[in-house]
C-alpha cells in the first residue's frame, strides 16, 4: 500500500467490552484496504483496554490505542485522536467511526474513495437518509428528535446539511484541519457541529468553497445499536451547545 493513500480511522470507546465487535474489525483489516484504526480508550471502567490492547497485538501496525485517563467525553476522545492521527505522519485521512457499527465498516472505503477521487472535497460525512434501495433503521423518537436538532444547526450555520451527527465521518488531513483541531471543543457531544462551525469560520468571505469542500454521503446500510449513551436529555443540552458554538463561531 502507498503510504501517501493512508486513512487512519479513530473509534472512541467508553465501557465497549459488551458491545465491541471484535471478529468484524478483525475480518475487515483482512481486506487490504489503505485503513486503519487507532482506538480512544476514553477512561473505561470495564475490560475495554484490554480487548483493544489484545486487537492491537494482533493486527500491528493496523491498529494503535490511546489510554485517555481519565474518561473526559467522547469528543476529546475524538480530537485527541485524530491529532494522534496526524502526528504520526504518513496519513493523507483520518476521521471517526463509532464503536458500535452502526454504520457497517464496509461504508469506509466508499466514504474514502470520495476523497481520493475528488481533492477539493475536504470532508465527507455519512447521512442516515431513507431512501429505496437503501436500510436505515433508526428508532423513531430518536429520528424525529435528530431531524429537528439537523434543521436547527443547518439555519445557524447557513448550510443546507442533512444529517450534522452520524458518528460516521472522514477529512483530509491538511494544516487548516490539524488547526481546526488545535483547541479543545466547547462541546462535550455535538463536536461535529464544532468542526464545521470552526471551518466555516475559517471561509466566511467564501461560502461556495465550504459548499464544495463538504459531501454527504448517504449511507446504504444504518442500524440503531442498543446501549447508546446518548438519552434524550443529551439533546436538550446539545440545544445549549449549539446556542454557544453559534455565538462563539458564527
Amino acid at each position: 500500500m502507498d503510504s501517501i493513500g493512508w486513512c487512519t480511522v479513530v473509534v472512541p470507546c467508553y465501557n465497549e467490552a459488551e458491545r465491541l465487535k471484535v471478529a468484524e474489525f478483525s475480518q475487515f483489516l483482512r481486506y487490504g484496504y489503505p485503513v486503519r484504526f487507532l482506538f480512544v480508550n476514553d477512561g473505561s471502567r470495564d475490560a475495554t483496554l484490554s480487548i483493544l490492547q489484545t486487537l492491537e497485538r494482533l493486527h500491528p501496525g493496523l491498529v494503535y490505542v490511546l489510554d485517555q485517563q481519565p474518561n473526559a467525553g467522547k469528543a476529546e476522545a475524538v480530537r485527541n485522536g485524530m491529532l494522534h492521527a496526524v502526528a504520526l505522519g504518513d496519513a493523507a485521512y483520518t476521521g471517526f467511526w463509532d464503536a458500535d457499527l452502526a454504520t457497517p465498516l464496509s461504508s469506509i472505503p466508499e466514504l474514502l474513495a470520495k476523497l481520493t477521487e475528488r481533492p477539493e472535497i475536504q470532508m465527507v460525512f455519512g447521512a442516515r437518509v431513507r431512501l429505496l434501495g437503501r436500510e436505515i433503521h433508526r428508532q423513531a423518537v430518536r429520528h424525529y428528535l435528530g431531524r429537528v436538532f439537523a434543521t436547527v444547526a443547518s439555519v445557524m450555520l447557513r448550510l443546507p446539511i442533512y444529517d450534522t451527527q452520524c458518528g460516521a465521518k472522514l477529512f483530509r488531513i491538511t494544516p487548516e484541519f490539524t488547526e481546526i483541531l488545535a483547541r479543545p471543543f466547547l462541546s462535550r457531544w455535538i463536536f461535529d457541529v464544532e468542526i464545521l462551525a470552526r471551518f466555516i469560520a475559517r471561509h466566511k468571505a467564501d461560502r461556495w468553497y465550504v459548499h464544495d469542500a463538504i459531501y454527504e454521503y448517504p449511507l446504504p446500510t444504518w442500524t440503531d445499536v442498543a446501549g447508546s449513551k446518548v438519552g434524550s436529555l443529551d439533546f436538550i443540552k446539545a440545544f445549549g451547545e449549539l446556542l454557544t458554538i453559534y455565538r462563539t463561531y458564527l
